[in-house]
């Protein structure tokens, strides 16, 4: 898929909540599982809090909006598009993340252990030709 609204990540990247804060301190520099993960990483025209692209695995923090019925129809619908990409989404309500993070981090470690057959027929980006020594 096309990586598109490469500016709008960036904004989003700057003006973070708290819970997105706190899950990208334990998601980042491969700190869970040795795994990269993205931030506020585009796909298609979505763009997703967090994301490992070699997992397939997308993690979202929901804030209000997306438990109103007009936002639970978008996100089963983005989350149908993005499994059309063999993409996983796992949705965590912002209060989940600020209260349970441990809770949180065992439910990505099994999902990565549910995904590592997948992430290990994925090439990595170095050993593709348009990767070599080139950071994304």
């Amino acid at each position: 898929m096309k990586r598109n609204n490469i500016q709008k990540c960036r904004i989003l990247r700057k003006s973070q909540t708290d819970a997105e804060r706190k899950l990208w301190s334990i998601l980042r520099n491969r700190q869970l599982c040795g795994i990269k993960f993205r931030r506020q990483f585009s796909i298609d025209r979505y763009i997703l809090d967090f994301y490992s692209p070699e997992y397939k695995l997308g993690i979202e923090a929901d804030g209000g909006q997306h438990y109103s019925s007009f936002g639970k129809q978008k996100d089963k619908i983005r989350s149908k598009r993005l499994s059309e990409s063999s993409i996983k989404i796992l949705r965590f309500s912002d209060l989940e993340i600020l209260k349970n993070s441990k809770v949180i981090c065992e439910v990505i470690q099994n999902e990565i252990e549910k995904r590592r057959p997948l992430a290990l027929h994925t090439p990595h980006p170095s050993l593709s030709p348009r990767g070599r020594g080139i950071k994304y």
